[in-house]
């Protein structure tokens, strides 16, 4: 939290966390986001959770209504929101929460690349068999 590429870089933050974010620090609601891009309030949901991601088109208008580069609400460089503040926080109970879930997102990236290559020898082994 030293600086804040930690806090919304792609170590620690997803373009969903960025754009709810860059959102919520704009005083706005999904509901007001989503009507002022002119698209459905599940779209805007399915953005925020990292389900889908917008186009080039919707992508310029979220930079532009929330004030932050296209870069940054990508992949965390360039203009976009300071890291928040830890004023009144206990800030060793949040650093040992954020390693912990760097940690576990580091494992969850690992594992899911695991389970890609395991589907590929899969589907290559069921190619093979159909042969």
């Amino acid at each position: 939290m030293d600086d804040e590429t930690d806090w919304y870089g792609p170590d620690a933050a997803t373009f969903g966390d960025r754009l709810a974010a860059a959102r919520e620090a704009a005083g706005m609601t999904s509901e007001e986001l989503a009507k002022r891009l002119g698209v459905k309030h599940a779209t805007m949901q399915a953005w925020e959770a990292d389900r889908s991601e917008p186009r080039a088109n919707r992508l310029q208008m979220l930079s532009g209504i929330l004030n932050v580069s296209i870069m940054w609400l990508l992949n965390g460089e360039g203009d976009g929101l300071s890291a928040p503040s830890d004023e009144g926080i206990e800030t060793a109970d949040v650093r040992a929460i954020l390693t912990d879930l760097r940690e576990v997102r580091t494992e969850m990236k690992a594992s899911a690349e695991r389970v890609g290559r395991l589907e590929k020898r899969l589907r290559q082994i069921l190619r093979e068999a159909q042969s």
